[in-house]
């Protein structure tokens, strides 16, 4: 077992997923399996600046009380010399089916673009939840299509009726971003089968793709690089958004509608799956590649975290993400907040509602600001001063803004705006544990819960 950081740290999160020690990215394998919650991700703990990929583990009855189970994916066959990249779980008879992508960097002169770089699916198997075994390599580069450049990556599988289905996200040679649809009939040979892109969003790569039912719609998740930033849109240096996918989507289809999951500074790579319950779940990573911001935490020897967990659902005909009803059982001691009343907290909940949707803002340490516009419809989340590491502004046009949940942790702050129409995460860094939030407002009302940060054991 790695060495596990002190938890004298003040960022150290209280009610999020974090690295023992190291690197944390993407979530990977998300599961519901022999009545636990099945948490890997993308980790490195001999450095927070990352390296060599593996995936770590964390385990969990309830989502609030989690142990860690060290490394669950060694990168330690041929296929996968330079890393256990991205991938999904699958579950049938009692068997946790793992896939994900090996890489391998030849050595010599190489873009690793066009040339030089080896995708490899793999397929493992876990029947107790704890050990893996049994790694096959079922596609190589070959097997994608003279269409892809070597980035064809991050299977996630799924079976209808006799049939199974996995995506992968991928880079045409023409540098244009693509999801990948195979079919298989035992989860060996696989058959590439159809092409879902939108052309007006394609971007040059399109990672971490995720196609998903949710109460009779089909959605397809996915997180593209090379978009054009806007002014409300595509902010960030990568997205991550999901689509809904009109038609059948192993034929003739469209993309539709594409929404970014998130519009704050730290959010990528997100992952859904279903539980034991029947509920659609999201988690993303909690930070971001080649970022223009910076995470002081790398000098106390770990880096990133992931999102809370997230129930998927759809409202109104939109889909919507909300904390899990878990996440209330931290819930502590209940303080209205009168408006311009400071409060000092360490974890906390602040919920502000309106129904004639008023302008509001809520601040932490006076450098983070929080507010909403009636006579504009903007949300803006700001930082000024050294809080935010170099973050600047992020903003979303919403019509209205009747209802808003603020869950503020150690070291990480998520807005969910009007029960999750749209949502904004973003890490902070203040210099104490105990921070000050002060609420303005002119109508409504707004209140406050003290959190206890969740139980994880390593």
């Amino acid at each position: 077992m790695e060495k596990i950081l002190s938890k004298e740290d003040n960022w150290r999160l209280g009610f999020h997923l974090m690295p023992p020690v190291g690197w944390m990215n993407d979530p990977n394998g998300l599961c519901w399996y022999q009545e636990e919650y099945h948490v890997f991700f993308q980790y490195c703990p001999e450095s927070a600046n990352n390296g060599l990929s593996r995936w770590g583990h964390y385990v969990s009855r309830d989502l609030l009380n989690w142990q860690f189970l060290g490394i669950g994916v060694e990168a330690d066959t041929p296929w996968e010399t330079d890393g256990a990249y991205s991938g999904c779980a699958f579950v049938e008879q009692d068997v946790m089916h793992l896939f994900y992508t090996g890489n391998v960097k030849q050595p010599g002169d190489f873009d690793y673009i066009l040339r030089g770089r080896e995708a490899n699916t793999i397929h493992a198997v876990s029947r107790d939840g704890r050990s893996v075994e049994g790694k096959e390599c079922v596609m190589r580069n070959a097997d994608y299509g003279n269409r892809y450049s070597c980035h064809v990556r991050d299977p996630k599988v799924w079976k209808e009726a006799d049939t199974y289905y996995m995506v992968q996200g991928g880079r045409t040679k023409e540098g244009t971003g693509e999801v990948l649809l195979f079919s298989s009939k035992d989860l060996r040979q696989w058959e590439r089968i159809h092409i879902l892109t939108e052309p007006s969003l394609s971007g040059y790569m399109w990672e971490c793709p995720d196609l998903f039912f949710l109460e009779g719609s089909t959605f397809l998740s996915v997180s593209p690089q090379g978009l054009q930033q806007e002014e409300f849109r595509f902010q960030n240096v990568y997205q991550s958004g999901v689509f809904s996918v009109e038609g059948d989507y192993r034929k003739e289809s469209r993309l539709k509608n594409f929404r970014e999951w998130d519009m704050g500074f730290d959010f990528y790579a997100p992952q859904t799956f279903e539980d034991g319950s029947g509920r659609r779940i999201l988690l993303g990573w909690m930070g971001l590649p080649d970022i223009p911001y910076t995470n002081p935490t790398v000098d106390r020897g770990w880096q990133h975290g992931l999102t809370m967990a997230r129930e998927l659902r759809i409202t109104k005909g939109e889909l919507t993400q909300t904390p899990v009803k878990e996440y209330e059982n931290l819930r502590l001691q209940e303080e209205a907040m009168e408006s311009g009343e400071e409060k000092k907290v360490t974890l906390a909940e602040i919920l502000y509602e309106n129904p004639d949707s008023e302008g509001f803002q809520v601040s932490i340490e006076e450098e983070l600001q929080l507010s909403f516009e009636k006579e504009t419809g903007i949300f803006t989340m700001k930082f000024t001063g050294d809080l935010g590491q170099g973050r600047t502004v992020r903003k979303t046009k919403i019509k209205s803004c009747t209802h808003v949940d603020i869950w503020i942790d150690t070291s990480a702050v998520e807005v969910y705006l009007n029960h999750g129409e749209q949502v904004l995460t973003t890490r902070y860094y203040a210099d104490s544990s105990v921070v000050t939030v002060k609420g303005s407002y002119r109508k409504g009302r707004m209140k406050l819960w003290h959190l206890k940060a969740m139980e994880v054991s390593f």
